[in-house]
């Protein structure tokens, strides 16, 4: 038996999500924490996603900042479990991306692993991208290996969907490697949009989406962007689609109201998700969501009404808690690095080969 825990905190920058994990033959959740992300904090991170004056030291004190913080959360699980930092073997820590292009060749994550070794007596495991961009991969999604050790067993056709800030898809079939892709915007155009016209970071439910209509020619305009034309493996983020992206074509039609345009919004991310689904998997029995999406009503619903042939739920109903898998995944790739496991999937990411995944900062 060996304790691991994973820090996670994604685009939609609302967080850390921290997990602790036994890693026996399956990986098994024993506690979480959550900590809301400092509002000065995420506008820096935000702010740190396009070229501005003096990057470079900006993003180094931003980091830290972040690395105390995962400090702070990965205390207060140890104390809450009355565990010593001896008892871990290592954390593992995705940090905060601020820049992915792997068509140009990088992505960057900052963290101050080191640091956050130094803060916490643990041993770090961190950088876990850059490895498979240096094998020609995409470098994400990293998680489907992860939505395969958890659910493959089920022996069905089913597909894994995170829905945080960008959508992903795990696609899983008996006797077949895992394969998966980014489909596009999951909550980032939604949570901008809303946060831009009254103020909230997100669309508790996708109530206001609902109140809304959904704008068939903004919509087409929205799906006409290159990226939803191609076929996995494929990666996306803040780079392509943001709130400039959806000015330029705001501005090119009609004026909608607000609500109209959140409703497409919604509609974007789930019609990008089950068209790429469709042409990815005949015949999917089971769709599994998990992350912040999946307590959006009105995106669930969508959902299940474009894919009527298969299940739609929670990752829950499979006893997983849909909030907590990309932190737990992160643990779990800390244990692959130590174990040398790769843990990328060329299938998924298009790297030359499987690769072990992360960096080691000793404690």
């Amino acid at each position: 038996m060996a304790l691991y825990l994973g820090v996670m905190s994604g685009t939609s920058l609302d967080g850390l999500d921290i997990a602790l994990i036994e890693q026996r033959e399956q990986p098994r959740l024993l506690a979480t924490h959550y900590l809301p992300m400092p509002s000065d904090l995420r506008q820096e991170l935000l702010s740190l996603c396009a070229s501005g004056p003096d990057e470079i030291a900006r993003a180094a004190l931003a980091e830290n900042r972040w690395a105390n913080l995962a400090a702070q959360g990965i205390r207060h699980v140890l104390a809450q479990q009355g565990l010593e930092a001896a008892a871990i073997r290592a954390i593992g820590s995705h940090g905060q991306t601020i820049r992915h292009e792997p068509s140009r060749g990088f992505t960057v994550q900052i963290g101050n692993p080191a640091l956050l070794a130094e803060l916490t007596g643990i041993s770090v495991v961190g950088d876990f991208r850059r490895r498979d961009v240096a094998a020609g991969g995409q470098g994400a999604p990293l998680v489907p290996a992860f939505h395969e050790t958890l659910f493959g067993h089920l022996g069905q056709r089913l597909a894994v969907l995170n829905v945080g800030g960008f959508s992903n898809l795990s696609l899983i079939e008996v006797d077949s490697p895992v394969h998966g892709f980014d489909c596009g915007p999951g909550n980032v155009l939604m949570d901008a949009w809303i946060e831009r016209k009254r103020g909230p970071s997100y669309d508790a439910d996708g109530a206001w989406a609902a109140s809304g209509q959904v704008q068939v020619d903004l919509l087409s305009a929205l799906l006409s962007d290159p990226f939803f034309a191609g076929s996995g493996p494929k990666s996306t983020g803040r780079e392509v689609f943001n709130l400039q992206w959806l000015d330029g074509h705001l501005t090119r039609l009609p004026q909608y109201r607000d609500e109209d345009v959140q409703a497409t919004l919604l509609e974007l991310t789930c019609r990008s998700i089950i068209e790429s689904l469709r042409n990815a998997q005949q015949s999917t029995e089971a769709l599994l969501v998990c992350g912040g999406g999946a307590h959006n009503r009105a995106l669930m619903a969508r959902l299940a009404t474009l894919l009527p042939d298969a299940k739609v739920s929670s990752t829950a109903a499979h006893g997983v808690d849909p909030d907590w898998v990309e932190a737990m995944a992160f643990a779990w790739l800390a244990h692959c690095c130590l174990e040398g496991i790769p843990a990328n999937r060329p299938s998924v990411t298009a790297a030359q080969g499987l690769r072990i995944l992360g960096a080691i900062y000793p404690a």
